[in-house]
């Protein structure tokens, strides 16, 4: 199984070098990258890899795809990577998260409607 590089963004950010200085911990089930405070843990590749329609997070920014996750994630006040394995499904974000969220992309849509 394999996960695209987007659903990590502190390693798709990282240069080769960095991605390259990982150790193995967790008794060789997880990879821990340490100049970019970055950990993967193997359990995540058996579960589900691509983003999923019914997924509403992962629908928002698939109908939107000019929007950068990280300034999403800014405005919304959380992590990056969080919000990159909601939309990727690695993570299932809360009823209230995802209300948080859509509320963003509203906010994003009335300030554009001001240009």
């Amino acid at each position: 199984m394999s996960r695209p590089l987007e659903a990590y963004p502190e390693l798709e950010e990282a240069t080769t070098e960095q991605r390259n200085d990982y150790i193995i911990v967790d008794d060789g089930r997880a990879i821990r990258w340490e100049s970019i405070d970055a950990d993967m843990h193997i359990s995540s590749f058996y579960e589900k890899s691509e983003p999923d329609d019914n997924n509403e997070v992962a629908a928002m920014f698939k109908r939107c795809p000019w929007l950068n996750v990280s300034e999403v994630a800014r405005a919304l006040n959380i992590n990056k990577s969080l919000l990159a394995r909601y939309i990727y499904g690695i993570s299932k974000p809360s009823e209230q998260r995802v209300a948080q969220i859509r509320e963003a992309f509203h906010s994003f849509a009335k300030e554009l409607q001001t240009v």
